[in-house]
């Protein structure tokens, strides 16, 4: 039975490659081909669920592949089934093969009808493998295939503005949830001294044992693996993305923002409940941030005029309270609140369109208020206060542009002596001479070399924050990003003696995507003129395969699990100590921003109306 554990990640694998291979005009065989994987898999989850029931339910434990592995360090892909894995199989299989079939025929000849299908279908694996992960490495290799499939369905429509405008900030707050999992691997390799998986995360005792004597380790990787649940299940003050994701097509929103993506941080809180379920100021602090989200976000969708983000803003408030049953201990009620949710608001977003088209009459004719509502008993200032609060989402998308990428892009702007030319004459040679000195170490005073860690990781971050803020030159962006990577290595390499293997483990994925980028750049800018930063060029209109190949650059050099890049950013956070928070947090807010400057260029360059379309395009949403 335990190794039947595969065929549930090998399918979805398997069904992503044949679409892959299928022509695009081919719409039958498209459609067909994602419905036999889906209906496969969906079948075979039915049986095997049952039978598992039936067996006493036993929980499964399947460690299968071991990537890397060093006399303190290991690396592994770990699968794990059990009642949680069991509930969000079975709901996530009916609801991805009902979409399947309604996306066949509401997807009929759209130009991007095969393009939808293989991002269906790379969603679906990443979500198996992320249900299915044993231990956080392997959780975070489906939570960023899940990444990135969400960006791309909701810049489905890429020749539209706001769709690629959306895309990009969803993938903002998604970045954050990334980095808040690399924190609590970081922090946990040092806690536990090893991988640990969620197998022996179940173990009362060994949890308490450790834990007993660091607490402070313990409060801070429940916070992180907080932060990337309420980033992804978009809890206060993440809410605002997720009316924004309803920019791609309905089966999309109704698979990824109604049911499905958006209960994942459910699924981690649920996974890791076992290591925080004692720490009550935990605790306490999930109870108030659901409480909060179910509050404000029921008001907010009262007064939406859209019918997408009213179902957004209901299911939030639905996961703020599915989050406190997950805190209070109660995971049978929040795995069937999850179930119930999931497929209410899949239903909801797949009949939202004819919904609009039947009753519009009704809506603007007949339409009569309820006669008793709870608003009447505030007093009439509260009331008045309260909807135009709810009315502006509370300024949620504000508050986050006001006091996080605000003060980003601000720092970014003080940089504007970093030029591309500077790049290649000063940046280069000065990298090169911090290379001799980590292989020369002897030349160094020892009171010296303990500060590089700080000054390399400082000047990585400076580069990628130019990266990020830079309007005009594609070039010296990418080139900035790429040098961001090499200075972290180097800096990470004076921080501690390792073997330069993992350092070249890291770096290699990011110098052979690095110079594919650079090269696909070069030769758009020789072609097409303009390629600034400034606006959305749309490339991909002209340029499909150089846009194809230009994103899986940009995935290489931000971590993606398709190079050792990936594994290489986990290798390089367990050479920090537990003691240097301030060489973490650089580290890590590079990660971040270096995500965010790569998806940026991409879509500036390749996404959005062709820049030498002649119509007209909105730039605002209503």
């Amino acid at each position: 039975m335990i190794h039947f554990l595969e065929f549930f990640i090998l399918v979805p694998i398997i069904g992503f490659a044949v679409s892959i291979l299928i022509p695009r005009q081919q719409e039958d065989l498209i459609s067909w081909g994602a419905f036999t994987a889906v209906g496969l898999h969906l079948l075979v989850a039915t049986v095997f669920v049952g039978y598992w029931f039936f067996q006493g339910h036993p929980t499964l434990n399947l460690r299968e592949i071991v990537l890397y592995e060093s006399a303190d360090y290991s690396f592994f892909l770990d699968f794990y089934f059990d009642g949680i894995t069991a509930t969000y199989l079975i709901v996530g299989a009916i609801l991805t093969f009902l979409v399947t079939i309604y996306s066949r025929y509401y997807m009929h000849r759209e130009s991007g009808y095969k393009r939808f299908f293989n991002t269906i279908l790379l969603f679906y694996m990443g979500y198996m493998i992320a249900i299915f992960s044993g231990n956080l490495e392997t959780l975070f290799v489906g939570w960023e295939i899940l990444g990135i499939s969400s960006f791309l369905l909701i810049a489905f429509y890429r020749d539209r503005y706001l769709p690629v405008k959306n895309a990009v900030k969803v993938f903002s707050i998604y970045r954050i949830g990334d980095v808040g999992l690399i924190l609590a691997m970081w922090m946990s390799h040092h806690l536990w001294h090893e991988n640990i998986t969620f197998l022996k995360l179940s173990n009362a005792d060994l949890v308490h044992s450790h834990l007993q004597s660091h607490t402070l380790i313990g409060v801070f990787i429940s916070l992180m693996i907080l932060l990337s649940a309420a980033a992804k299940s978009a809890q206060l003050p993440f809410s605002s993305w997720l009316p924004r994701a309803m920019e791609g097509p309905t089966p999309s929103s109704a698979i990824f923002y109604g049911s499905l993506s958006v209960h994942l941080g459910a699924f981690l809180m649920l996974r890791t409940y076992p290591f925080w379920e004692e720490q009550i100021s935990v605790k306490i602090f999930i109870i108030l941030m659901g409480l909060t989200t179910s509050v404000i976000t029921t008001g907010i969708a009262r007064v939406q005029s859209s019918v997408k983000s009213q179902i957004a803003y209901a299911s939030i408030a639905q996961i703020g309270l599915i989050f406190i049953e997950i805190a209070l201990g109660l995971e049978t009620i929040a795995l069937v609140h999850f179930a119930g949710n999931a497929f209410l608001r899949t239903y909801q977003l797949l009949v939202s369109p004819s919904v609009v088209s039947y009753l519009i009459r009704e809506q603007f004719y007949n339409f009569q208020p309820r006669p008793e509502t709870i608003e009447k008993s505030f007093p009439q200032r509260m009331a008045y206060s309260i909807y135009l609060m709810c009315l502006k989402e509370w300024n949620l998308d504000s508050l986050m542009y006001r006091y996080l990428w605000n003060p980003l892009k601000m720092v970014g702007r003080k940089l504007e002596f970093i030029t591309l030319k500077r790049v290649f004459t000063v940046g280069v040679p000065a990298y090169l001479v911090g290379l001799f000195v980590v292989y020369n170490r002897e030349v160094l005073p020892a009171s010296i070399e303990s500060y590089f860690p700080y000054v390399f990781s400082t000047i990585a971050l400076i580069l990628v924050l130019k990266a990020f803020t830079e309007r005009i030159v594609a070039r010296l962006s990418w080139m900035l990003v790429i040098m961001n990577h090499f200075w972290i290595a180097l800096a990470i390499s004076f921080n501690e003696r390792f073997s330069f293997n993992e350092v070249h483990i890291y770096l290699s994925g990011v110098a052979i995507s690095g110079i594919l980028g650079f090269e696909v750049l070069r030769w758009l800018r020789s072609h097409e003129g303009s390629i600034d930063l400034d606006q959305f060029h749309g490339h991909s209109y002209r340029h499909p395969i150089f846009a194809l190949t230009f994103l899986i650059a940009c995935l290489g050099v931000s971590g993606f699990p398709i190079t050792p890049t990936f594994v290489g950013e986990d290798l390089i956070f367990s050479h920090i100590h537990e003691d240097q928070p301030m060489l973490a947090l650089f580290v890590a807010l590079s990660f971040i921003i270096d995500g965010l400057a790569i998806i940026r260029m991409y879509a500036r360059v390749f996404l959005g109306p062709h820049a030498k379309s002649v119509y007209e395009m909105a730039y605002r949403s209503s």
